[in-house]
């Protein structure tokens, strides 16, 4: 079953590294308190409440992947999973975020009915990507965000965010099948 990832194009192609150019998104988010396993969890049941029908129409929202997480403390951190979601901490706080999938507009997205859940749009951005299998760790993590931020300096990328871990596989699928990113928005 295809699920639907936010929609870029590659400018530059160097295994395991990219340079991608994303169109602009929405995002679903909300804020949690906690550590990133507890924000994780619980700002994944109160968006996916959301995209499940909990909203003004009682409409479904597609799941989207892949699940990332990002703030200034990614490389200190465990990281835990679950499904589409975005992880940014702020202060004590954490901004967990779901991508929206394409199809919808600010305008036609269902409203939550949580007021917790708020949605905001991201102009389109580019990033530079590192990409690697198997299962991660918070040493693993900042190993692979070090070897991006190393290929970025050579090719005189300069950084404008934290560093992004996404997971686009379920926990289920075998280690040697997953697919997992860093990401770093990069200046134009």
């Amino acid at each position: 079953m295809a699920v639907e990832e936010p929609k870029y194009f590659v400018l530059e192609n160097a295994p395991p590294f990219e340079l991608r150019s994303y169109a602009p998104m929405i995002l679903a988010q909300v804020q949690v308190e906690g550590d990133l396993d507890e924000a994780s969890s619980q700002g994944f049941r109160l968006i996916a409440a959301y995209i499940f029908g909990q909203n003004q129409v009682n409409e479904k929202v597609a799941m989207t992947a892949p699940v990332t997480m990002e703030g200034q403390s990614i490389k200190n951190q465990k990281i835990a999973m679950t499904a589409p979601v975005n992880i940014e901490k702020e202060g004590g706080s954490w901004t967990v975020s779901f991508v929206m999938p394409a199809q919808y507009t600010l305008d036609t997205l269902p409203k939550p009915l949580n007021p917790q859940v708020t949605i905001k749009s991201i102009p389109a951005s580019k990033k530079a990507v590192i990409t690697f299998s198997g299962f991660y760790d918070s040493d693993k993590v900042e190993q692979k965000t070090k070897a991006l931020e190393e290929w970025m300096s050579s090719k005189n990328l300069h950084p404008i965010s934290a560093p992004i871990f996404a997971r686009y596989n379920p926990p289920w699928t075998l280690p040697f099948m997953r697919r997992n990113e860093i990401l770093i928005d990069v200046r134009d």
